[in-house]
């Protein structure tokens, strides 16, 4: 089974390009959704993302409010490390936990997608065969976001300046695709790539 990690940077299409690759089929494992999941509904992270910060992240809901979250680790190295500290060891099991749940089919996915945002940051790279990178024109990253998230300019160059850049993306991509069309030259690219991930994935049999 070919693990692909799909990564790039904040309004690149991550999202647009693996719902395609879920339209043809295949198994889509998106560490982001298993996060969200972790913080809103894991007791026991709950608590310890509360030791970490206090009961001022929580709404009256007795849930993480993300936006206060995201704004305490923003720019603050610290933060962001015990944030992870905290994650990613959740997140790795859980994925640990789906790569086994589709190892164990009677007929187990010739590929998978797995969607590793912070890839190139962190320690997730041994879950992955190849390195598939979505890049964008900043400009257009930054329409997309602002229509998505309703967040300032400001703001989201802030982001962009503090994730890994596109050159050290591409310097370790071994597939790359370029999200600067309209939808149908995206398909026509996850197309192409699906193509080859089957090709690959039964050479690997």
């Amino acid at each position: 089974m070919l693990k692909v990690g799909l990564t790039g940077g904040i309004g690149s299409g991550k999202t647009a390009v693996s719902n395609l690759f879920h339209d043809l089929g295949i198994h889509i494992i998106d560490t982001d959704l298993i996060a969200h999941e972790l913080v809103n509904n894991d007791r026991s992270v709950l608590k310890k993302i509360v030791a970490a910060f206090g009961t001022g992240i929580i709404d009256q809901h007795g849930k993480v409010e993300r936006k206060k979250l995201a704004q305490l680790i923003f720019n603050n190295k610290e933060n962001k490390q015990l944030l992870e500290n905290i994650l990613h060891p959740e997140i790795r099991d859980e994925v640990n936990r789906q790569l086994l749940n589709f190892s164990s089919y009677t007929s187990p996915p010739q590929y998978i997608i797995i969607v590793i945002p912070l890839l190139l940051e962190t320690d997730f790279r041994g879950f992955v065969d190849r390195i598939l990178v979505v890049i964008s024109d900043e400009k257009l990253r930054i329409e997309r976001v602002t229509q998505r998230d309703n967040r300032s300019v400001d703001e989201i160059q802030s982001i962009i300046a503090c994730q890994v850049s596109d050159e050290k993306r591409l310097s370790a991509a071994d597939d790359i695709i370029e999200n600067n069309k309209d939808i149908s030259a995206l398909k026509s690219s996850v197309q192409q790539l699906h193509d080859e991930y089957m090709r690959l994935s039964r050479e690997c049999r």
